[in-house]
């Protein structure tokens, strides 16, 4: 049964299958286990970035397109829930309207950019991308009486979604988790059938691939296509947990560094990997600086190492951190426990 749920993608590592259970049962029971405002937003990140890292890992780990564009489909999502719900109001209605708006803009567009930009060789395609990401990124701080310009927008959520509500913050995290889990099973799905087949046989030698009769830009329109539809749900996602969405939420190109590192950490071509490197790197983010508060408080004896850890170098730990977990973990996490167990074996 757990097999077929998964599509057949076991772990296939007993420490990795544990470090998912203790993540999927630590997001399932956040509210409870973790209690404060600030935990709970960082696992609604993490189930955010899940669903998003996922995706971008079946553009760039399953089929090997290098895309900067995948913040644009993000942002484009919660800019859809959030003006249709500033236009027409509170209401389900308004977030259903706002996310089909949001999925057909960014399929077309994926569509768009496939079909000109994917015959062209990979630095090119990166670049164009790139572009376009940073064009609407501009589009979107200018239309201000659109999209409330370099500030944003501010909706009101449905009713029962509504921090009002007593329940409303927990109702909303656990649609979060809901969506993300039917989704990221939904991608498994995708990536363990012929056609992700096909994509990863594209990956590892599209002139191959093309001999034996495959259209690969076809295919790999198709990956960029569902990339951006998942992406958008994510960016919808996002904006009603929320209740904003403005340009440095979604749309800045240090989301999609985030993006990178976080595949770069889990591991590029295992959708575990999504899961292992965003809880990682958004835990790390989010708490580093406190770690690092903690040790400078307790080194103040030591004036040297008290400056090394204050707080307000996290960013270099956080480099730090990053260049080591590269070093040590070469292929990603999943791919380093996932080795460690065919050793064994």
């Amino acid at each position: 049964m757990i097999a077929r749920l998964l599509s057949h993608d076991l772990p296939r590592s007993r420490w990795l299958a544990a470090l998912l259970l203790l993540i999927v049962a630590g997001l399932a029971l956040a509210p409870f286990v973790f209690p404060g405002s600030k935990a709970l937003g960082v696992a609604a990140k993490m189930l955010v970035f899940i669903l998003l890292v996922a995706s971008y890992d079946l553009l760039l780990g399953y089929t090997g397109i290098v895309s900067f564009a995948h913040t644009m489909f993000f942002g484009i999502g919660a800019y859809g829930v959030a003006i249709a719900s500033t236009q027409m109001g509170a209401g389900w209605a308004a977030v259903a309207v706002g996310l089909l708006l949001a999925l057909v803009t960014s399929l077309a567009l994926a569509l768009v950019i496939g079909l000109f930009s994917l015959r062209v060789k990979a630095i090119f395609f990166a670049m164009i991308t790139l572009a376009v990401a940073a064009a609407f990124q501009t589009l979107a701080s200018q239309l201000s009486d659109f999209t409330g310009g370099e500030d944003g927008l501010s909706f009101r959520n449905p009713a029962l979604l509504s921090s009002a509500n007593d329940n409303g913050r927990l109702l909303t995290y656990y649609l979060l988790f809901v969506v993300v889990v039917v989704l990221f099973l939904a991608l498994l799905r995708i990536v363990n059938s012929p056609f992700g087949r096909v994509l990863q046989a594209i990956r590892e030698n599209d002139f191959r691939a093309e001999a034996i009769g495959f259209r690969t830009v076809v295919y790999r329109t198709l990956s960029n296509v569902l990339s951006a539809g998942f992406a958008s749900v994510a960016g919808a996602l996002l904006a009603l947990w929320l209740r904003y969405t403005g340009p440095d939420t979604t749309l800045g190109f240090e989301v999609m560094l985030d993006i990178l590192l976080i595949v770069v950490i889990g591991g590029m071509g295992t959708m575990y990997g999504a899961v292992i490197g965003a809880v990682l790197f958004v835990f790390a983010q989010n708490y580093l600086q406190d770690g690092l508060r903690l040790a400078s408080a307790a080194l103040s004896d030591v004036p040297a190492l008290s400056a090394v850890f204050t707080p307000d170098r996290w960013l270099l730990w956080l480099g730090l951190l990053f260049v080591l977990s590269v070093y040590h973990f070469p292929s990603g996490v999943v791919g380093r426990l996932r080795a460690w167990a065919g050793s064994r074996r």
